[in-house]
């Protein structure tokens, strides 16, 4: 059981290069503690469709798990944070239109390839708090309770997710 989510990590660490092999010895009582992840997650503020522009601004602060132009909810995890914890970021965000030129204009952006996520690597993923969702044409994380507020509620009064 600890052993689920290491197989990425073991690849990181070897290059690529190092051999992994497991061997059922028996069934055993779960010791009840378990690896957890250093790193929170990317999760989208709001509803709505992304764009570039947004997450240009958020790849800064993580990896991105979406490109531009997805469908997106509130709750949902977009991306890994490069903090410990998680981080609430607005991924629909659209650019300001003015009539106004500024210095700034020309400059181009780079938008790095986002990690997709097979349901292997989701499953290996996911925190207590984060589910998997699994449809015919794609494969998301979320929190379970999709609402900030409410789960902070939940956090203070001690109750787990």
């Amino acid at each position: 059981k600890n052993l689920f989510g290491y197989r990425s990590e073991f690849v990181t660490d070897t290059k690529g290069l190092g051999i992994m092999n497991t061997l059922f010895f028996e069934y055993a009582e779960d010791p009840g503690f378990s690896i957890q992840r250093e790193q929170g997650s990317l999760i989208s503020h709001e509803t709505g469709v992304t764009n570039t522009y947004s997450l240009t601004n958020i790849q800064d602060r993580g990896t991105l798990f979406i490109g531009p132009e997805i469908k997106v909810y509130k709750g949902q995890v977009i991306g890994r944070s490069s903090r410990n914890d998680d981080m609430r970021v607005n991924a629909c965000k659209t650019k300001q239109l003015t009539n106004h030129r500024s210095k700034g204009e020309g400059v181009s952006v780079y938008f790095k390839t986002p990690k997709t996520m097979a349901l292997e690597d989701a499953l290996e993923y996911i925190a207590d708090d984060e589910l998997v969702e699994v449809t015919p044409k794609s494969v998301r994380i979320r929190k379970v309770i999709l609402d900030e507020i409410e789960a902070r509620r939940q956090r203070a009064q001690g109750l787990s997710l």
